[in-house]
């Protein structure tokens, strides 16, 4: 007997938390709109927000309650996933501008040094954090792969010291130019070709003597420019693409060739874009099937 009020009281603690649960769950539910739950099934899944949102469940909950929210703003998916979207949800379809990622540093291990022989944590961030970068260019890429361990389709690797894209894996999710602790990467219009290889904010005699293929602010591309889509600014080349016309004016007038002309892309993804299964960190330049950065 003694043993049965204890018992008694626990069951009945039960059973009461049981109840209150019950309750609670019913009236305080959040209820889901069955619209966001499909609009969120036709997006990708890479959660990148280069649509400006959280991530897509939360573009797809946008979607689903105002109907001036655009649906070309997935990068990743590009005019497949605009298109669904738009006829999913009953609107006129706009096209969806591709874009790609570029890399505003050339400074490979030929072309410049390392101020030290770095030995700590292998991290583009704690590098710059503590040690200003290992690079004799305090802008120079860092080459630590912070970019490649947070791209989701293997369209950026590490060669020779610096970031390289493959222009036909990259979706311009952006993903990689938000971690980067010198702002190299820059998400542009996949049918801008013209690149300026270097971020330095040295004067050009010192860029010069740091880096053989760095901007010497010599301003001679921007002189040749017809279209005022080049400036030096900082000490550096600086392009406007929402002027540039791939003229190749400014590469031709480049002396150090710092300025370079990326070729065409053979085509965007197919497919729907999916997110990869493996650790971050574990795509390597095999991986990314090579496609370095030349000159036509």
């Amino acid at each position: 007997m003694q043993f049965a009020i204890p018992v008694a009281i626990v069951v009945g603690i039960g059973l009461l938390s049981g109840v209150i649960l019950t309750v609670a769950a019913k009236f305080m539910a959040v209820q889901e709109d069955e619209r966001a739950i499909e609009i969120t099934g036709l997006l990708p899944g890479a959660n990148c927000g280069a649509c400006g949102f959280a991530g897509c469940a939360d573009y797809a909950a946008a979607l689903a309650a105002d109907g001036s929210i655009a649906t070309n703003l997935c990068t990743p998916g590009g005019n497949s996933v605009a298109m669904a979207l738009s006829e999913f949800l009953g609107i006129e379809f706009e096209g969806a501008q591709a874009k790609v990622a570029i890399v505003k540093c050339s400074g490979t291990r030929e072309k410049t040094n390392y101020a030290m022989d770095y030995q700590g944590y292998q991290n583009c961030t704690a590098n710059k954090l503590f040690y200003r970068g290992r690079g004799s260019c305090a802008k120079a890429c860092l080459g630590f792969g912070d970019c490649v361990k947070v791209c989701d389709y293997g369209a950026i690797y590490i060669e020779n010291g610096i970031a390289v894209v493959n222009r036909e894996r990259c979706v311009g999710c952006g993903a990689c130019a938000k971690v980067c602790p010198n702002k190299l990467i820059e998400i542009v219009p996949d049918n801008m070709r013209v690149v300026v290889g270097c971020s330095s904010v040295d004067k050009g005699s010192v860029t010069k003597d740091l880096c053989s293929i760095g901007c010497i602010a010599c301003m001679l591309c921007e002189k040749a420019c017809k279209f005022d889509a080049i400036h030096v600014i900082d000490n550096h080349a600086v392009i406007d693409y929402t002027k540039c016309t791939n003229c190749t004016l400014c590469v031709k007038a480049c002396p150090v060739k710092v300025i370079h002309l990326h070729p065409k892309k053979k085509g965007a993804l197919k497919e729907k874009p999916k997110v990869k299964e493996k650790p971050l960190g574990e795509i390597t330049a095999k991986a990314a099937e090579e496609a370095p950065v030349s000159e036509e």
